[in-house]
């Protein structure tokens, strides 16, 4: 989304929807083949170029369910637990020995699952 200017963002992001939700590679491989060839691959042509360069990058994540490749490329549960471990170890400070510090992080992850 960096090569597209505000206020083509979305359609950028709702064309190259179709790559990264196709059920496998050959109808990812289409999908890219037709955003090459529309007006916004021409008016972004840095887009297509480095969907190719990446494309051995991209294609075991299609290999995956649906459900899994939502998990692969979203983020927030993992961001949410580092937040809760970083607010834990923060208030705390210094660690008189790694061992203490293993044991906060144990107890921060325990209270996340409750």
């Amino acid at each position: 989304m960096n090569f597209a200017s505000y206020k083509d963002r979305k359609a950028v992001a709702a064309a190259l929807k179709a790559i990264y939700t196709a059920v496998d590679a050959d109808a990812a491989e289409l999908a890219l083949a037709e955003f090459e060839e529309s007006n916004l691959a021409r008016r972004y042509p840095a887009i297509a170029p480095s969907w190719r360069r990446a494309w051995n990058e991209v294609i075991p994540f299609l290999d995956y369910p649906p459900e899994v490749r939502r998990l692969i490329y979203t983020t927030n549960a993992i961001e949410a637990l580092n937040s809760k471990i970083r607010r834990a170890v923060r208030t705390r400070g210094h660690f008189p020995s790694d061992d203490a510090a293993a044991k906060l992080i144990y107890l921060a992850l325990n209270a996340t699952s409750s």
